[in-house]
Parts: C-alpha cells; sequence; structure tokens
C-alpha cells in the first residue's frame, strides 16, 4: 500500500471509540421521505411486472395455463414477495443498520466490530465481498431488461415495430449512461411523481382484472402454492427462477436505507408499493385465468401491456419506459455508492470520484464505473436481443446475494444480537430453505445465460480480494523497515535544512516514517518548519462526527503526528479536515502548505505473499488507481510525489 493512501479499512483504538453521527441527518417529515423513497428505491423491483409473470408461464413452456397453475403461481408470486421482502429485508434486516447505513458491506461492518477478531470473522468479510461483487453483475443486467422489456411492448401497439425495439432500447441506454456526469439532482426531482403515477396506475389495471374475475384471491392461501408442488414437482422447482424475478431489488433496498431512514422505506413499502405491485399480479393472473386456454396461451406473452385497452397501451408503454429508466438510474447510482463504501473499506483502489451535487455528498459520479456499466449493458441487449432471454441471466446474482445475507443474518442473531440459538435457528433455516430454493432453481439456468453474472462476480471477487490482500502485505513489508518518528526527529534536527513553511507527508500508517520524507532529507537535505505525518483512517462506520474529526500529538523539534478519521460514507476532503486542527503548530495556509506523496512501484519478491498472477493484478491495479491528489482533494499545485519501490 502506497504511503499517499489511507488505511482503509482500519479501526484503531483511537477511532473505535470515535463517536459517529447516528443517523444520515434527514431533516425532512417521514411522509415527505416516504415520496421521495418511491421514486428513488423502488424502481428495480416496481418494474418487475413487466417480465416476471410472463417469464414464469413463457419460459417454462411445461406449464399448463389452467385455474390451478395460474394460482399456483400466483400466490408463489405472493408469498415470496411476503417472506423474502416484506419479512426478511423490510422488517428483519432493516433492523441491522450500521448508524443508519444498509447493504451487505454496511452489514459486515457492523458484525465485524463485535466478531471480527474472532476465528470467523475472515469469513463473514469474504461473503460480504462476495455479496458485493455479485451485485455488480445485477447492475449490469436491470437496465438492460428493464428498457428492453419496456421498449417490447411497442410491439403489443403495432407488431411492425419489432426491428425498432433494440435501436430504441440502445439509444436509451447509452443517453442514461451520458447523462450520469451531469448528475441527477434536477432529473431526479421528477423521480417520485412519475413513479406514483406509474404504481398507480398499474394497480389500477390490476384492479378492473380482479373485479372481473375475483376468483383469483384464492390466491392468498398458501395452499395453492404447496399444492402446484405437490402436482408438478420439478416443473414447479424450475418455475421459481422466473418467479424470482418479482422480488429482484429486494437486496437493494436494504443497501438504500441509508437514503431515507427505515420508518419511511417501511412506511412506503407497505402503504404504497407493495399493495400497488400486488395488484397488477393478481390483475396479470385473473386476466389469464378469465380467458380460453387457446387466447390465454396468446395473452401470456405480454400480459402487462394487454391489461391496458387498446387505446391505453402506447401511453402505458411509454409510462413502463420512463419507469424503467428510473429504475436503471437507481442501479447505476447504487453501483456508484457500493463502489465508493469498497474504496473507503480497502477493498478497491481509489478511483476519480466526482461530486455533482454542492449540498448533497451521497451525490456522485464514477466515470470508470460508469463506462464499464454502459459498455457491458450494450453487448448484454446485443447478445441476448430479447428481455427473455435475459431473463435467463437474471437472478442467480440475485438470489445468491440474497442468501448470503441470510447466512450473515444468522451470524447478526447470534453475535451482534446475542440471541438464543434455538431461537435463532428456525428463522434462519426457515429464510434457507427459501432462498436457497430460489438460488438452486436458478443454478439450471447457468447455461442459457446464468453463467453471465457468476463470471461477473468472481471477477469482481477475485479485484477486490486481491487488493485487499495486496494492500496488507504492502503494508507489512514497509512496517518491517519503518522508522520509528521519534529517532528519526531527533537525528535530522542537525542533519537538515529548516525552511519556512509546512510540510505534510501523507503516510498509511501510523506508526513509522513514510518513504517520501526519507527521500526528501534524503535528496533535498531540507525540512520546513513544521512537518505533519497525516494518516487518514477509515473506520467501520459510515460518518464519523466532524468535531471528532482529528487527533494528533507533538514528537517534538517542529514534528507532529496527525490522524484524520473519516466513515466508509464520508468524502475524504484533506484540507477541509485540516481545517479542524488548528491546535497542531497554528493553522493550516493552503498556500504556505507542501503536500508529499510517495508511489510505490512493486518489483519481484523470492518469497511472494501470493500467486505471481494475483501479484500481477494487484501491481496493475496499483499502476492504474487514482492519484491520491484527486483523492483527498488536494490543491493541484501543492503536491510532490516521490517514488519507491517495495517488494510483496
Amino acid at each position: 500500500m502506497s504511503d499517499s493512501a489511507p488505511a482503509q479499512g482500519s479501526s484503531s483504538d483511537p477511532g473505535a471509540a470515535l463517536p459517529v453521527k447516528g443517523t444520515t441527518g434527514h431533516q425532512a417529515s417521514t411522509a415527505t421521505l416516504a415520496f421521495g423513497a418511491v421514486g428513488i428505491v423502488f424502481g428495480d423491483i416496481g418494474t418487475s411486472p413487466l417480465y416476471a409473470f410472463r417469464e414464469t408461464f413463457a419460459g417454462t413452456a411445461s406449464i399448463a395455463i389452467d385455474r390451478m397453475h395460474v394460482l399456483g403461481v400466483v400466490s408463489l408470486i405472493f408469498w415470496s414477495m411476503t417472506l423474502i421482502v416484506a419479512i426478511q429485508y423490510v422488517t428483519i434486516l432493516m433492523r441491522a443498520d450500521n448508524k443508519g447505513q444498509g447493504g451487505s458491506l454496511a452489514l459486515v461492518a457492523l458484525i465485524s466490530r463485535h466478531i471480527g477478531k474472532t476465528s470467523y470473522g475472515w469469513l463473514v468479510a469474504l461473503l460480504g465481498v462476495f455479496a458485493t461483487s455479485l451485485f455488480y453483475g445485477d447492475s449490469m443486467i436491470t437496465p438492460a431488461i428493464s428498457v428492453l422489456s419496456a421498449v417490447e411492448g411497442l410491439t403489443v401497439v403495432d407488431e411492425g415495430l419489432q426491428d425498432f425495439v433494440i435501436p430504441i432500447a440502445l439509444a436509451l441506454l447509452v443517453f442514461l449512461f451520458v447523462l450520469q456526469a451531469r448528475g441527477t439532482a434536477k432529473v431526479g426531482a421528477l423521480f417520485a411523481p412519475v413513479m406514483i403515477v406509474y404504481f398507480t396506475v398499474i394497480a389500477l389495471l390490476g384492479s378492473w382484472q380482479i373485479f372481473s374475475n375475483p376468483d383469483i384471491l384464492w390466491a392468498l392461501n398458501p395452499y395453492y402454492a404447496v399444492m402446484f408442488f405437490v402436482t408438478d414437482g420439478l416443473v414447479a422447482f424450475l418455475a421459481l427462477g422466473a418467479v424470482v424475478l418479482a422480488v429482484t431489488g429486494a437486496e437493494a433496498l436494504y443497501s438504500d436505507m441509508g437514503h431515507f431512514g427505515r420508518g419511511p422505506m417501511r412506511l412506503s413499502w407497505f402503504g404504497f408499493v407493495m399493495p400497488c405491485l400486488l395488484l397488477n399480479y393478481f390483475g396479470q393472473g385473473a386476466m389469464i385465468a378469465g380467458l380460453p386456454p387457446e387466447q390465454a396461451a396468446e395473452v401470456v406473452r405480454n400480459p402487462f401491456f394487454l391489461l391496458a385497452s387498446e387505446e391505453w397501451r402506447l401511453p402505458l408503454v411509454f409510462l413502463a419506459t420512463m419507469a424503467t429508466f428510473i429504475a436503471s438510474q437507481a442501479v447505476i447510482s447504487g453501483a456508484f455508492s457500493i463502489t465508493h463504501q469498497a474504496i473507503q473499506m480497502g477493498y478497491i483502489p481509489r478511483l476519480n470520484i466526482r461530486h455533482t451535487s454542492e449540498t448533497e455528498g451521497g451525490q456522485i459520479y464514477i466515470p470508470a464505473v460508469n463506462w464499464a456499466l454502459m459498455v457491458a449493458v450494450i453487448i448484454l441487449v446485443l447478445t441476448f436481443q430479447t428481455s427473455s432471454n435475459l431473463a435467463n441471466a437474471y437472478g442467480i446474482a440475485v438470489t445468491g446475494a440474497v442468501t448470503i445475507d441470510t447466512v450473515l443474518m444468522g451470524v447478526l442473531f447470534i453475535g451482534v444480537w446475542k440471541w438464543k440459538w434455538w431461537y435463532a435457528a428456525p428463522i434462519v433455516l426457515l429464510f434457507l430453505i427459501v432462498d436457497g430454493a430460489y438460488f438452486a432453481a436458478n443454478l439450471t439456468k447457468v447455461g442459457d445465460g446464468g453463467w453471465f453474472p457468476l463470471v461477473v462476480g468472481l471477477f469482481a471477487f477475485t479485484l477486490l480480494t486481491t487488493w485487499a490482500r495486496g494492500r496488507k502485505l504492502m503494508r507489512d513489508r514497509m512496517g518491517e523497515v519503518a522508522l520509528p518518528i521519534e529517532i528519526f526527529a531527533k537525528s535530522a534536527q542537525n542533519s537538515a535544512t529548516r525552511v519556512p513553511g509546512t510540510a505534510i507527508f501523507m503516510a498509511s500508517s501510523t506508526a513509522g516514517v513514510p518513504s517520501a520524507l526519507l527521500h526528501n532529507i534524503k535528496h533535498n537535505k531540507v525540512l520546513h518548519e513544521r512537518v505533519v505525518i497525516l494518516t487518514v483512517e477509515i473506520q467501520d462506520v459510515p460518518y464519523v462526527d466532524p468535531e471528532q474529526r482529528c487527533e494528533f500529538r507533538e514528537v517534538g523539534s517542529g514534528f507532529y503526528r496527525a490522524v484524520l478519521h473519516y466513515g466508509f460514507m464520508d468524502e475524504t476532503n484533506v484540507p477541509e479536515g485540516l481545517k479542524s486542527m488548528s491546535r497542531c503548530g497554528g493553522k493550516f495556509d493552503m498556500m504556505e502548505t507542501s503536500f508529499f506523496l510517495s508511489r510505490q512501484t512493486l518489483l519481484p519478491s523470492d518469497k511472494p505473499g501470493m500467486p505471481i498472477w494475483r501479484e500481477k493484478i494487484f501491481a496493475w491495479m496499483l499502476r492504474n488507481s487514482a492519484s491520491a491528489m484527486q483523492f483527498f482533494r488536494l490543491p493541484t499545485n501543492r503536491v510532490v510525489e516521490l517514488g519507491s519501490q517495495v517488494r510483496i
């Protein structure tokens, strides 16, 4: 790890005791936040009715389209949404917030504070990293399948428009990714009203069909879901691979909790979103069940748009397209947020991060992630051609992440909440059976496209763990030859000329002398009047109270050891943080301050700490990581970078 990089993910004793912000600072009312959550958070799961019910029948040719099977499928959708989304995530896991933040990495950070030093703490961290890796596969497929399924509605209006589906979808997707660089604050103001209209419309369309065929309400009884398995066995099991499309986005709800808080999100889900979704699914089922078999087989190819009468189908296509555009935006923003967390926690090298809002720190744009996602989405659309083909690739990443979250939930119950194992075991076992069944059913689709999210997940997992392992090895090697600062300060006092001003040497560790300082005195033979060795530490909490941001101690002879503490959701703005460190030899004037950074070059080692192929990957990631100057928001004309070599 370079001296110019922060000790990311570390939780030293001083930092572990730091006061942190308990919330994300929500000032608006619960109703206002709940309204905003509808537009930002629920787009992914909200657009699932476009393809979930359809794929259950159209994707598995052997499912008969009759009353019993329609009731069985609708019942499966209802109970899946109730168990996985409403109970597991919204009710249980949203209680497991890490100072207001949710998601796999936040859950791992919460658990690690309690069991991080145990014999299985490393396994918990790996599971969280793998769940995060799977999210990247999901964030590629979601925009592709959502926008493509909406644009395919044009063929319901006019079959002659089939040739225009892919070009229109690609144009919309490219526009979506280009839009990211401008920020989405202004566009985001329209998200909630559009999604409110969308959810209301799909609920009304479904309600009309339910009113025409109320017999579909028997699907509320789990008996029909059970009988589906009793009578069809393997076919019912395979159908789970499509039914799970109705709950895609559940993990994203948990990850987005920090934006609005659990209270408003629960209000949005139980009070509006879930009823609207269920009314639409039950409406699709009622429409199919009320048709003759021949006509039902034709309608089930695209039941969502056929819920509307002919004159309203084109407006419904436009509304659904806007909804999928919003859903895709939320997933892309989620990828930025997850990447930012992973960078702060030390699993991804520094990347160029741009803040698109002067007031909202959470609105960020990461060019490397944005363009990588865009290329992947374009390839997906051109390769799979239809949303039905993409549905085969969809689900594995989601169900894999959900299953991992269930395992972490068990660790949470026993290791953090201190439940008795006989209380925790039945709950965890129930969700493992449900989530595991969905995951196993999706594994059957590996050959038909399910390999894609698995390959993406394994690739991302390799990169994340390689970077974390390489950084640890680099820190260890540098620590072996580190010179205590007290000894250095005394010896350097009489061996170098002191010049006016302040020099800040960025260090990855709170112990020893950074290599940039050693190289500076060796080659330049000068020291500034005030020398500050500064370490940026990222705590395993989302936010650190600004009043507790800094700590320092005076070493003597004009030398100071300083630490800036940040949460993994905080912006690491070093000049801003230095404003609160005026006691460290006086205030910092940026025009009188020079920042010294060190960039390491890896050399082959006689005893490599990891396989040579991983060492080469780490070296490539190190070379291509963003400059510490950009990452720490340092003034561009006040930075000096010195090179050094290290063997790992």
